[in-house]
Protein backbone atom coordinates (compact mmCIF):
# COMPACT_ATOMS: atom_id res chain seq x y z
CA UNK A 1 0.00 0.00 0.00
CA UNK A 2 1.20 3.32 -0.69
CA UNK A 3 1.26 6.34 1.79
CA UNK A 4 1.58 10.05 1.12
CA UNK A 5 2.81 10.90 -2.60
CA UNK A 6 3.92 14.60 -2.98
CA UNK A 7 5.78 15.95 -5.90
CA UNK A 8 8.61 18.44 -4.64
CA UNK A 9 10.65 20.52 -7.11
CA UNK A 10 14.77 19.40 -7.49
CA UNK A 11 17.07 21.81 -5.73
CA UNK A 12 20.65 20.58 -5.24
CA UNK A 13 19.77 18.68 -1.73
CA UNK A 14 16.98 16.66 -3.88
CA UNK A 15 18.99 16.64 -6.95
CA UNK A 16 22.04 14.51 -4.88
CA UNK A 17 18.82 12.18 -2.95
CA UNK A 18 17.47 11.44 -6.61
CA UNK A 19 20.80 10.71 -8.41
CA UNK A 20 21.05 7.99 -5.06
CA UNK A 21 18.13 6.54 -5.60
CA UNK A 22 18.77 6.43 -9.45
CA UNK A 23 22.08 4.60 -9.40
CA UNK A 24 21.05 2.33 -6.47
CA UNK A 25 17.58 1.28 -7.85
CA UNK A 26 17.20 1.73 -11.74
CA UNK A 27 18.83 1.37 -14.79
CA UNK A 28 20.18 4.62 -16.29
CA UNK A 29 17.61 3.84 -19.31
CA UNK A 30 15.07 4.03 -17.39
CA UNK A 31 15.40 7.42 -15.97
CA UNK A 32 17.44 9.71 -18.28
CA UNK A 33 18.50 10.14 -21.97
CA UNK A 34 21.33 7.91 -23.33
CA UNK A 35 24.85 8.79 -22.60
CA UNK A 36 27.91 7.13 -24.94
CA UNK A 37 29.77 4.73 -23.19
CA UNK A 38 29.97 1.78 -20.76
CA UNK A 39 26.85 0.20 -19.66
CA UNK A 40 25.84 1.50 -16.16
CA UNK A 41 26.25 4.22 -13.39
CA UNK A 42 29.57 5.37 -14.91
CA UNK A 43 30.94 9.11 -13.66
CA UNK A 44 30.17 10.57 -16.65
CA UNK A 45 26.60 9.42 -16.77
CA UNK A 46 25.91 10.36 -13.44
CA UNK A 47 27.63 13.65 -14.11
CA UNK A 48 25.02 14.10 -16.90
CA UNK A 49 22.15 12.91 -14.65
CA UNK A 50 22.85 15.73 -12.41
CA UNK A 51 23.22 18.55 -15.28
CA UNK A 52 19.97 17.01 -17.10
CA UNK A 53 17.90 17.99 -13.66
CA UNK A 54 19.62 21.46 -13.27
CA UNK A 55 19.05 22.64 -16.59
CA UNK A 56 15.28 22.48 -15.98
CA UNK A 57 15.26 24.39 -12.48
CA UNK A 58 14.08 27.79 -14.60
CA UNK A 59 10.67 25.61 -15.37
CA UNK A 60 7.90 26.05 -17.77
CA UNK A 61 8.85 29.74 -18.39
CA UNK A 62 12.89 28.84 -18.31
CA UNK A 63 14.33 27.88 -21.96
CA UNK A 64 13.39 24.02 -22.09
CA UNK A 65 9.77 24.80 -21.09
CA UNK A 66 10.39 22.09 -18.76
CA UNK A 67 10.48 21.33 -14.89
CA UNK A 68 11.47 18.15 -12.98
CA UNK A 69 9.78 17.56 -9.30
CA UNK A 70 11.48 14.19 -7.08
CA UNK A 71 8.21 11.82 -6.49
CA UNK A 72 7.95 11.47 -2.33
CA UNK A 73 6.65 8.75 -1.37
CA UNK A 74 5.66 9.20 3.13
CA UNK A 75 8.82 10.99 3.16
CA UNK A 76 11.23 9.48 0.97
CA UNK A 77 12.16 10.37 -2.56
CA UNK A 78 11.32 7.26 -4.87
CA UNK A 79 11.65 8.81 -8.46
CA UNK A 80 10.89 11.99 -11.09
CA UNK A 81 8.21 12.80 -12.69
CA UNK A 82 8.19 16.31 -15.41
CA UNK A 83 6.18 18.54 -17.10
CA UNK A 84 6.93 19.92 -20.45
CA UNK A 85 5.80 22.31 -22.55
CA UNK A 86 6.93 21.32 -26.29
CA UNK A 87 3.72 21.97 -28.61
CA UNK A 88 1.46 24.74 -26.73
CA UNK A 89 1.53 26.21 -23.86
CA UNK A 90 -1.97 24.41 -23.39
CA UNK A 91 -0.65 21.07 -23.57
CA UNK A 92 2.28 19.87 -21.27
CA UNK A 93 3.99 16.38 -22.09
CA UNK A 94 4.34 14.75 -18.63
CA UNK A 95 6.89 11.19 -17.96
CA UNK A 96 8.17 9.54 -14.74
CA UNK A 97 10.21 6.69 -13.65
CA UNK A 98 10.17 5.29 -10.39
CA UNK A 99 12.81 3.33 -8.30
CA UNK A 100 12.29 -0.45 -9.46
CA UNK A 101 11.94 -1.37 -5.93
CA UNK A 102 8.80 0.80 -5.51
CA UNK A 103 7.03 -0.26 -8.68
CA UNK A 104 3.53 -1.85 -8.65
CA UNK A 105 1.85 -0.25 -5.42
CA UNK A 106 0.34 2.52 -7.35
CA UNK A 107 2.74 5.15 -6.59
CA UNK A 108 2.33 6.33 -10.50
CA UNK A 109 -1.29 6.67 -10.50
CA UNK A 110 -1.20 9.10 -7.53
CA UNK A 111 1.96 10.72 -9.15
CA UNK A 112 -0.02 10.74 -12.12
CA UNK A 113 -2.79 12.51 -10.40
CA UNK A 114 -0.58 15.66 -8.80
CA UNK A 115 1.23 15.85 -11.88
CA UNK A 116 -2.51 16.89 -13.33
CA UNK A 117 -2.77 19.21 -10.94
CA UNK A 118 0.74 20.88 -11.24
CA UNK A 119 -0.28 21.10 -15.30
CA UNK A 120 -3.73 22.60 -14.48
CA UNK A 121 -2.36 25.16 -12.29
CA UNK A 122 0.25 26.12 -14.82
CA UNK A 123 -2.78 26.93 -17.31
CA UNK A 124 -2.79 23.63 -18.83
CA UNK A 125 -6.09 22.26 -20.82
CA UNK A 126 -4.27 19.39 -21.32
CA UNK A 127 -1.56 16.95 -20.24
CA UNK A 128 -0.13 14.13 -23.06
CA UNK A 129 2.38 11.14 -22.31
CA UNK A 130 3.98 8.47 -24.41
CA UNK A 131 4.25 5.14 -23.63
CA UNK A 132 4.57 1.37 -25.58
CA UNK A 133 1.81 -1.08 -25.43
CA UNK A 134 4.21 -3.49 -23.41
CA UNK A 135 4.53 -1.24 -20.30
CA UNK A 136 1.41 -2.25 -17.99
CA UNK A 137 2.18 -0.19 -15.45
CA UNK A 138 2.02 2.97 -17.25
CA UNK A 139 -1.22 2.24 -19.17
CA UNK A 140 -2.68 1.77 -15.49
CA UNK A 141 -1.61 4.78 -14.22
CA UNK A 142 -2.85 6.89 -17.25
CA UNK A 143 -6.61 4.63 -17.57
CA UNK A 144 -7.09 4.99 -13.40
CA UNK A 145 -6.55 9.14 -14.70
CA UNK A 146 -8.71 8.95 -17.65
CA UNK A 147 -6.53 9.47 -20.30
CA UNK A 148 -7.80 8.82 -24.17
CA UNK A 149 -5.51 6.07 -25.73
CA UNK A 150 -4.50 5.87 -29.04
CA UNK A 151 -2.29 2.69 -30.14
CA UNK A 152 -0.81 2.92 -33.51
CA UNK A 153 -1.40 -0.64 -35.46
CA UNK A 154 1.44 -0.94 -37.04
CA UNK A 155 3.60 -0.35 -33.49
CA UNK A 156 3.47 -0.21 -29.57
CA UNK A 157 3.79 3.19 -29.41
CA UNK A 158 0.45 4.18 -27.41
CA UNK A 159 -0.33 8.02 -26.86
CA UNK A 160 -2.36 9.31 -24.47
CA UNK A 161 -4.37 12.32 -23.60
CA UNK A 162 -5.50 14.07 -20.59
CA UNK A 163 -8.04 16.56 -20.77
CA UNK A 164 -8.14 18.82 -17.55
CA UNK A 165 -11.08 20.65 -18.30
CA UNK A 166 -13.83 18.40 -18.56
CA UNK A 167 -15.96 21.16 -20.27
CA UNK A 168 -13.99 21.22 -23.39
CA UNK A 169 -12.35 18.75 -25.66
CA UNK A 170 -8.65 18.49 -25.51
CA UNK A 171 -6.67 20.71 -27.62
CA UNK A 172 -4.61 19.01 -30.83
CA UNK A 173 -1.07 18.22 -29.50
CA UNK A 174 0.71 17.36 -32.88
CA UNK A 175 4.00 18.37 -32.84
CA UNK A 176 3.86 20.17 -36.80
CA UNK A 177 1.51 23.34 -36.21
Amino acid sequence: MIGQVDLRHVDEEILQGLLSVAVNDAAPGEVMPPVAGPPGWTTKRQEAFLAWHRARRPGLAGPLHECTFAIINDGRIVGSARLASHYSHDVLETGMWLAQSERGRGIGTATLRKLLDEAASAGARAVIAETTANNPAALAALRHNDARLTTHQDSTHVHAQLALDETQPPPSASPNP
